[in-house]
C-alpha cells in the first residue's frame, strides 16, 4: 500500500513504532515482506482453513503488529487472492506444453491443477470468486490455447473450458470432503446392503467402497476428452 509523506511526516519518520499515518513502516518489523506474508498465510490456511485466517492471527504468526500488514496488503481479501494464486502456480515440465499430443498436455495440466488444490484443500472453495490472479489466468490461457490448437472451434471453446473447469473443481471438492476411513466405508456399504431393495444399482457396484480417487478422476477426464473428438472429426482417440 503506497503512502504519501508530507515534510512534517518525513521529519518524524525516524521514530520507532511509527504508525502507517506517519509514512514509514515500523523499524522493528522492517523484515516483513509481501512474500513472507503470503507464505505464512498459505501455512495458516493449510492448518486452519478459510475461517481460520484472521489478520490478527496472521500477524501473530509473523511476529508483527496487525497494522504492519497493511503496509503490504490492503485487506484480508487481498491476502486470500495472493495466497490462492501462489498455490496455483504452474510449473510445466519441458516438452509438456505445445507438444504434438494435445490430449497428454491437457491431462497433465488438469491433473497438476487438481494435485495443487488437494495439497491446499481450502483453495477450491476460494477459486470460483477469485479467478483473475496471474497464475490462474496462465493455466486458463494454456488450456484454451491447447484446445484451440487441437481443433476446438471458437464457438465451442468456452463450453469446453468451463466443462473441464467444473470437472476439476467438483472432483477436488469431493475428494477433499469425502475422505472416509476404511472402517467407515465398510460400515456404510453394510448398511446399504441391507437396503439393497431400494438402492440395487449402487449396492451392486459397491459404490461406497470405491476409493480409487485418482483413477476415477483420470477415467472421468477421458470421458470428457472423448466427447470433444466428434466435434473436431480429425483425431482418432485411442481406445
Amino acid at each position: 500500500m503506497a503512502a504519501k509523506r508530507s515534510d512534517a511526516e518525513s521529519k518524524g519518520s525516524g521514530r520507532r513504532g511509527a504508525s502507517p499515518q506517519s509514512g514509514q513502516e515500523p523499524r522493528s518489523e522492517s523484515a516483513l515482506s509481501l512474500e513472507r506474508i503470503v507464505a505464512t498465510a498459505v501455512d495458516l490456511l493449510d492448518a486452519e482453513g478459510v475461517d481460520g485466517l484472521k489478520m490478527r492471527r496472521l500477524a501473530d504468526r509473523l511476529g508483527a503488529g496487525a497494522m504492519s500488514l497493511y503496509w503490504h496488503v490492503d485487506n484480508k481479501e487481498k491476502v486470500f487472492d495472493l495466497a490462492l494464486d501462489a498455490v496455483l502456480e504452474y510449473r510445466a515440465s519441458p516438452g509438456i506444453i505445445a507438444s504434438e499430443d494435445w490430449r497428454r498436455d491437457i491431462v497433465h495440466m488438469l491433473e497438476d491443477w487438481r494435485a495443487s488444490m488437494l495439497r491446499h484443500p481450502w483453495s477450491a472453495s476460494l477459486l470460483p470468486r477469485r479467478a483473475l490472479g496471474p497464475n490462474i489466468l496462465i493455466r486458463l490461457e494454456l488450456l484454451s490455447k491447447t484446445l484451440s490448437g487441437a481443433g476446438v472451434t471458437d464457438a465451442d471453446l468456452n463450453v469446453a473450458i468451463w466443462s473441464l473447469w467444473n470437472y476439476v473443481i467438483g472432483a477436488t471438492i469431493t475428494r477433499a470432503n469425502f475422505d472416509l476411513s476404511d472402517d467407515d466405508r465398510a460400515a456404510a456399504q453394510q448398511r446399504l446392503t441391507g437396503l439393497s431393495q431400494h438402492y440395487p444399482t449402487i449396492e451392486r457396484s459397491r459404490l461406497l467402497l470405491d476409493s480409487d480417487w485418482d483413477g476415477a478422476f483420470r477415467k472421468g477426464l477421458d470421458f470428457l476428452l472423448d466427447g470433444l473428438a466428434p466435434r473436431r472429426g480429425i483425431f482418432v482417440i485411442p481406445g
